[in-house]
């Protein structure tokens, strides 16, 4: 049967596609305005931490430069997760599925041990934000992970010792995931918040079930189309996105 090519234009306009990631943007949220970035299940999503000559990579630059060897470049990044003066992570860190660093479940000083911390986890089909002590039961598939802390949002809930009135304010980053895991959101506040704000921003403007937070001392972003690419102290765990170099 032959098909006239008007008619499979048609048909074909009329298969759904795959959600394209909305890439960078600013949103506005009760007086604060958020940066934000988009990546969707499928997409060269990675955790970066060391070079090929296993030093630490410590920043945006020299994560760029090292996927240039490969043809691609960062569409964004921030950084993902606490670490030791010498960079290594303090918690769980999984890259191309080999675990750098075991998680870490008990509690402890700061924000990492203020628990119910997580783990962000990219597995090949979709994201994942994860409870630690759920995640050290039943470990996921993940072919690149970070653990940080505290969380966000838990099952759709604030973080039950988040203060609304606290006067512990900070630039802060953390990552929020869709409830079917296809989406994962990271977000940076352009102003200092506290952890409140900061989460019911996942919670009630991006309205995901889970939600972990990163840092609050050295949040750094770099994203070209908001021409960002923050400088400051060398890093430890970063998160991009690769994207075919121009």
């Amino acid at each position: 049967m032959k098909i006239w090519p008007e008619v499979l234009a048609l048909l074909l306009a009329a298969l759904p596609l795959p959600a394209a990631a909305e890439g960078c943007r600013a949103i506005p949220f009760e007086g604060t305005t958020y940066s934000i970035c988009e990546a969707k299940a499928g997409d060269d999503l990675r955790l970066f931490l060391n070079g090929s000559d296993g030093r630490p990579l410590a920043g945006f630059d020299s994560v760029d430069a090292a996927l240039a060897g490969e043809g691609r470049k960062l569409a964004f990044a921030m950084n993902a997760g606490m670490y030791h003066p010498d960079r290594s992570p303090v918690g769980l860190y999984i890259e191309y599925g080999t675990i750098g660093h075991d998680i870490v479940t008990s509690d402890g000083p700061g924000n990492f041990g203020l628990l119910p911390n997580g783990v962000f986890c990219i597995e090949a089909g979709r994201f994942r934000v994860i409870e630690s002590r759920r995640y050290a039961k039943a470990p996921p598939d993940c072919r690149f992970a970070t653990q940080s802390g505290p969380m966000l949002v838990i099952d759709g809930k604030l973080h039950p010792n988040f203060l609304p009135a606290s006067d512990s304010l900070h630039y802060r980053n953390g990552v929020g995931v869709s409830a079917d895991g296809q989406t994962a959101w990271f977000v940076l506040s352009d102003a200092r918040v506290n952890f409140d704000s900061f989460a019911r921003f996942f919670r009630d403007e991006l309205k995901v079930p889970e939600a972990l937070y990163f840092d609050g001392n050295i949040s750094r972003l770099y994203a070209p189309e908001l021409g960002r690419n923050d400088f400051g102290l060398p890093m430890g765990p970063m998160v991009g996105l690769a994207v075919p170099a121009d």
